[in-house]
């Protein structure tokens, strides 16, 4: 078992990286600097986690989801990566395996590598495959996990779906949410929001969005954002405990005047709102803490991601290896 990079108390990065069918150490890869997608953003990328399973070894949470993602996201970007579903899904293991991570972050990206340098990169570029896994604790600060996080509204609109293509994972596109990230945090706040061009609520840069209100949970539907696989995990969850979710867009006021707000993802997994632009979210005993039905879905949802909730298909859900 190979020893990992450790690079901060809260980041532990694999040192060993499956790259273009091989796993190699990190320190041994090499990207050149001619790299298409360095000076053009044209590449795709995953977000998927693996988790300690209560029966030991560790889990991919709904690995197949996203590498059908992945191979939709290179459609979208008119790019072939070389490699089958198969294979893809197999090496997200084999880079867990390889770091001795039983819990942890997998970063699958292909790109255009090392070709023409003009924009158009030809009809049949060479495309890198990289999977990549470091252990993430928790997207945003674990005090933001534990007590609600403080989200900003954007001056950065998410692009518009003929500008953008939101339902890809395109490195590029990304820029726009590094911009909406850095403005939030700027001004001393967790997260970003963005609206979409006409003026409702889209997403956060790296998750989406839901609101309760009256028992009702609302969230943004997607035209024009990304069909996160959490967002879909929670839809399910919130359904089986019988909550009407409605899938429809909602105005900032609206969103300042809900009972709970949450934001959800594969890094962010489900992260309680306490604040939005100096708001505090719920009222009464509730006014700016973590709500109760997000407390539940939250805990709901950390079990089920690591075998402690069963319903008929969550064991589809979870593909389990081990690292002996």
């Amino acid at each position: 078992m190979t020893t990992p990079v450790k690079t901060s108390p809260s980041l532990q990065r694999g040192s060993q990286v499956w790259f273009n069918g091989q796993i190699l150490p990190e320190s041994e890869i090499r990207v050149s600097i001619f790299t298409h997608a360095l000076h053009y953003g044209m590449g795709i990328f995953e977000g998927i986690r693996a988790y300690s399973h209560r029966q030991g070894g560790g889990a991919v949470f709904r690995l197949g989801e996203h590498v059908d993602r992945f191979f939709e996201s290179a459609k979208i970007l008119g790019i072939k990566i070389p490699y089958s579903p198969a294979q893809i899904f197999q090496a997200c293991i084999d880079a867990c395996k390889a770091n001795g991570f039983d819990e942890c972050y997998i970063r699958p990206i292909a790109y255009i590598g090392d070709g023409p340098l003009g924009i158009h990169p030809g009809n049949t570029p060479p495309i890198d495959v990289a999977i990549l896994t470091w252990v993430w604790p928790s997207y945003l600060s674990p005090e933001s996990v534990a007590k609600g996080s403080r989200l900003k509204i954007s001056s950065y609109t998410r692009g518009q779906v003929n500008n953008i293509m939101t339902k890809g994972k395109i490195t590029g596109q990304y820029v726009n949410s590094v911009l909406a990230k850095r403005e939030a945090t700027d001004m001393g706040y967790d997260e970003s929001l963005q609206l979409d061009t006409e003026g409702y609520l889209a997403e956060g840069t790296g998750a989406n969005l839901f609101m309760i209100k009256e028992g009702v949970v609302k969230t943004t539907p997607l035209n024009s954002i990304l069909n996160g696989i959490t967002r879909q995990t929670l839809i399910t969850l919130l359904k089986k405990r019988g909550l009407e979710v409605q899938e429809i867009r909602f105005t900032r006021d609206e969103l300042y005047c809900a009972d709970e707000v949450f934001i959800t993802g594969t890094a962010a997994e489900v992260t309680p709102v306490r604040e939005i632009d100096g708001r505090l979210i719920g009222k009464g005993s509730h006014e700016g803490s973590v709500g109760p039905i997000t407390a539940e879905i939250k805990h709901q949802y950390s079990e089920l991601v690591r075998g402690g909730l069963e319903f008929e298909f969550s064991k589809d859900w979870l593909t389990r290896f081990s690292c002996e």
